[in-house]
């Protein structure tokens, strides 16, 4: 389905973990994305952007007002398929992961890292001159790149041919703070009510602008259109 223009694909976590299954297993190199509200609005003034999400081989809801919406429009998302949660059933679920960790910021790449065997190495550097002779060395399958939207999607979409042992690639976000805990996720409460966007503004004061796009300016975009 498409929210915005943009496409949605009607996936549950286990067919995403399937996809990705099929990713790793054939010939060619995919990007995965994981758009929200505010990917979607940011979209509606970067065709670029836009472009990128549209033709990701796989496109997450990563966002419970994707799916509130999707119900209003008359049709359904099987569920929220947040980034974060997808990494974490990667590393639960799939064997044989070489995963390098791209970005992020006050050292949480290498904490994660400590933490996850299948990571063969990280960088924050991203204009590092060395940085794909340092990914290719790792050999790396999966590519995580946590730059914020629509940076990660850009740098994928523009680099990840000069990486051929990437099989899959995907735009992360903040994920990488979140599962070294230097964020503290919201608790479920708050996820199974959708009010986790609540939780990190109350922690990361500074994000109410992607607030004021995901909770005000995306419903009334979707108003607008309806009308």
């Amino acid at each position: 389905m498409h929210i915005l223009g943009v496409r949605l694909d009607n996936v549950s976590m286990e067919e995403a973990l399937n996809k990705i299954r099929d990713f790793l297993n054939d010939s060619r190199q995919h990007y995965i994305v994981t758009p929200n509200p505010d990917f979607l609005v940011l979209a509606q003034k970067d065709e670029e952007f836009k472009e990128i999400l549209n033709k990701a081989d796989l496109s997450l809801p990563d966002g419970i007002g994707l799916v509130w919406v999707a119900r209003l429009m008359g049709e359904s998302l099987k569920e929220r398929v947040a980034g974060v949660d997808l990494i974490e059933n990667c590393k639960l679920k799939i064997e044989d992961l070489r995963i390098f960790l791209l970005g992020g910021y006050q050292g949480a790449a290498e904490k994660v890292a400590k933490n996850w065997t299948a990571v063969v190495g990280f960088s924050e550097e991203i204009d590092d001159i060395g940085i794909f002779a340092r990914i290719s060395q790792c050999q790396p399958n999966i590519l995580l790149v946590a730059l914020g939207a629509p940076k990660q999607e850009k740098w994928i979409a523009q680099n990840l041919a000069m990486i051929p042992s990437v099989k899959v690639a995907i735009g992360v976000g903040s994920a990488f703070n979140l599962l070294s805990g230097q964020i503290k996720r919201a608790p479920k409460i708050f996820q199974a009510l959708g009010l986790e966007w609540l939780w990190r503004l109350f922690l990361e004061p500074r994000r109410w602008r992607k607030v004021w796009r995901s909770v005000i300016i995306f419903p009334l975009l979707v108003i607008k259109e309806k009308l």
